[in-house]
């Protein structure tokens, strides 16, 4: 099941995307999910959300595979600061998120009176038991005039590879390779951004074929079994990034929860590659997948 990405080896090629406030799960919080990551030998890609320091998270699992996750800035010395502290604390990429220019309309959010924004970072996060976290937790809007101009800006300040996270289309796949990324998640942000969009995994295909392997493709949403890593790497994902399950295991028993999940997807994948005759991850090809016809 081994694999690398980005140059780096990892145990599997199943990973954890970033999401925000872990501290709203497990008191511990990112400390808890970058043990739980380290321990299993795949990366964690940390959250600007993180309600834990990066100082902080890096403490827990110093010897972890770590990606750092953007959302872009207004303030163009506070995306600056922000990257250079995580490439001097041993950040090994960077992904940018591009597809929240606004926040989409979340009906439950709503529903449920539910702004993060006000109700937990400027008063829990504020807090002594909180514990030390980044300033730019207090006021962070997300910048909507990013453009794929700005691409050169954020090249020319770090050695970084820089990640593209939530292309859907071959058009900004083709956009992205133009630019000289790294790598691609195809993203739709786990279906909270605009309803209706496709699936990450129906978005997947032609997002690689666009690409004609000049760089890593990688994909975050749905997965939840074994076989849905088969089916992502089968359709020419390198990695899947998981959220909410890890997220799932995290509320239910911290590192040891986080683990766990990652201990179940692990066991279905290897099943999954046994019994499709796959002895590695480079023998997983489109051959397993039977597209039905309408």
């Amino acid at each position: 099941m081994r694999t690398t990405i980005q140059g780096a080896e990892i145990s599997a090629p199943i990973c954890i995307a970033p999401t925000g406030f872990h501290r709203l799960a497990w008191p511990d919080g990112e400390m808890s999910t970058a043990r739980a990551a380290q321990a299993a030998s795949i990366c964690y890609i940390t959250s600007t959300y993180a309600s834990c320091s990066l100082e902080d998270i890096v403490a827990a699992a110093p010897r972890g595979l770590r990606w750092f996750q953007l959302y872009v800035h207004p303030n163009r010395q506070i995306n600056q600061q922000m990257i250079q502290k995580a490439e001097s604390l041993g950040f090994k990429a960077l992904v940018i998120t591009v597809d929240v220019p606004k926040v989409g309309n979340r009906r439950n959010d709503i529903t449920n009176q539910v702004d993060l924004m006000k109700k937990l970072l400027l008063k829990d996060l504020g807090s002594p038991e909180m514990g030390n976290v980044m300033p730019y937790f207090q006021m962070s809007p997300i910048d909507p005039s990013i453009c794929w101009e700005d691409l050169s800006w954020f090249q020319s300040m770090t050695r970084l590879p820089i990640i593209l996270k939530g292309i859907l289309t071959k058009e900004d796949a083709e956009l992205a390779v133009k630019h000289n990324v790294h790598g691609i998640i195809v993203s739709n942000h786990g279906g909270r951004q605009l309803d209706e969009v496709p699936a990450s995994i129906d978005a997947l295909t032609e997002v690689v074929a666009a690409v004609k392997g000049k760089v890593e493709v990688y994909l975050d949403g749905g997965i939840r079994t074994g076989n849905d890593v088969l089916k992502a790497l089968a359709l020419g994902a390198k990695c899947v990034f998981v959220g909410r399950p890890i997220l799932w295991g995290l509320a239910y028993k911290g590192e040891h929860g986080v683990k766990e999940v990652l201990d179940i997807l692990k066991n279905e994948f290897h099943t999954s590659m046994t019994l499709t005759g796959c002895r590695s991850v480079a023998e997983i090809n489109q051959d397993l997948i039977r597209f039905s016809r309408l």
